[in-house]
């Protein structure tokens, strides 16, 4: 059976002076005053695997830990089972006992195994112990948006027509190595594709782009009707073997997702290339792989693909709430949100409220009021006066300024967390890569305000 934890620290562990090693001591006794976090990660280990039989795997205490490193230290999973093997202080933080050394897989599995909700549940009971603590209280708070990236190179239609026929033709070719083999036709046209994705990218003439675009639609239509001469014949497949069967199945499920974003992305080429239509943000594909990623447009900065997230932070520095949007809708209609879940986790409304310009709005200063805000402020005006917002011009000005610190918060997520681009894939594991981004983020901040004070 797994455990929850292991009931005795090794003798063997020695202290160590470093910075580093001392921050991780003081995350370590948080997560210790806080056991029932393990409940949580305990819950999603289960439920992914059970482990009645045969080893009994890493602990809750121990995936969380190994993961709060990860994120803490910006580690790839190779770079975690390194240190975890190599650092006196990585072991010992993350609980591992003698002879223990857990490869990158085990590491990946265990970690990519806790769900986004758990953890917002973990984010949540953190706060309740910072105000519990009275490091916050939740009466003076900050407001700010920003966009994560996706892990995607810059999407064009030409390479995005690409993407799709080489993905496709692997997956047909990996049809043919099933026994028995299935018969269907394809040919391989990868390598004419990438000619005339050279053709788009490197000439200058567009008599010589438009025609290069023609052909890589055409092959992109032959690739589309060999994959839908294929789906049918994998469907039905019975191999020699239960795992050829299980395997083609599989091939099929992948071919028609394929397919489907292939199609999409040859009717947007066909509109915006040959017929010279502009094709709306919300209609375009710019992934093959990450396909739910959005188009994020910040104001008359550059275009940034992937998610937009909402935050609100406290004095202490904490970020005390998430919401990760899809699509790309105004600052101004998350700002009650945001209020509401502020509520429901402190029990009242902040007295003060400082959030970016994008938040104002005569609607939601209303609603701040109404919630009995004392002081909602907006970094800018945009037609409310500074008396409507707060009692007098010197706390506006102190609140303004107050908001600006949230900046640097979401700096040091994007720099030492990296929030500056999700590298893990899907949906739902953009947002386990979120916040578990910000739990260990917080767990930092708390471990150095506890070393400031001793």
């Amino acid at each position: 059976m797994r455990r929850k934890l292991n009931r005795q620290t090794n003798l063997f562990t020695a202290a160590s002076n470093n910075p580093i090693a001392r921050e991780l001591e003081q995350v370590s006794k948080i997560l210790d005053a806080n056991p029932g976090l393990l409940d949580l990660v305990y819950q999603d280990l289960v439920r992914a695997k059970r482990h009645d039989t045969g080893r009994e795997g890493l602990t809750a205490e121990q995936v969380l830990r190994c993961c709060i490193l990860k994120q803490y230290r910006q580690l790839s999973y190779e770079e975690l089972a390194f240190h975890l093997d190599d650092s006196s202080a990585f072991r010992t933080f993350s609980r591992l006992e003698m002879g223990q050394y857990p490869c990158k897989s085990i590491l990946q599995e265990n970690i990519k195994s806790l769900s986004e909700e758990t953890w917002e549940a973990i984010h949540s009971r953190i706060i309740d112990y910072a105000q519990s603590e009275k490091i916050e209280t939740g009466r003076k708070i900050r407001i700010d948006s920003t966009a994560i990236e996706t892990d995607i190179h810059h999407p064009t239609d030409s390479t995005l027509l690409c993407d799709g026929i080489r993905v496709i033709t692997r997956w047909l070719s990996a049809g043919k190595q099933l026994s028995p083999q299935p018969v269907y036709p394809f040919s391989d046209h990868t390598r004419a594709a990438k000619k005339r994705l050279m053709v788009i990218l490197n000439t200058q003439k567009e008599k010589a782009q438009l025609a290069a675009y023609r052909e890589l639609l055409w092959y992109a239509g032959r690739v589309i009707a060999y994959a839908e001469a294929a789906i049918p014949v994998l469907q039905s497949f019975e191999g020699s073997d239960i795992r050829d069967s299980l395997a083609a199945h599989a091939l099929a499920r992948n071919l028609e997702r394929a397919v489907g974003i292939l199609r999409r992305v040859v009717d947007q080429t066909v509109r915006r290339v040959i017929r010279g239509e502009k094709v709306p943000s919300s209609e375009k594909v710019v992934s093959f792989f990450e396909e739910h990623t959005d188009i994020i447009v910040k104001g008359c900065r550059d275009v940034q693909y992937g998610h937009k997230v909402f935050l609100s932070g406290g004095a202490s520095n904490l970020i005390l709430h998430c919401i990760i949007e899809r699509g790309n809708p105004a600052d101004s209609a998350r700002y009650r949100d945001l209020l509401e879940r502020h509520k429901e986790q402190f029990g009242r409304a902040p007295r003060q409220v400082s959030a970016d310009g994008g938040f104002a709005s005569r609607n939601n200063l209303a609603f701040a009021k109404g919630r009995e805000v004392k002081d909602a402020v907006f970094a800018k005006k945009r037609g409310l006066t500074v008396m409507e917002m707060a009692k007098s011009a010197w706390v506006y000005k102190m609140l303004r300024n107050f908001r600006a610190g949230i900046e640097a918060g979401i700096s040091t997520l994007k720099r030492a967390f990296g929030l500056d681009r999700c590298t893990w894939s899907g949906w739902g594991g953009f947002k386990q890569y979120v916040w578990s981004s910000i739990v260990s983020y917080n767990l930092l901040v708390l471990a150095r305000l506890r070393l400031a004070k001793a």
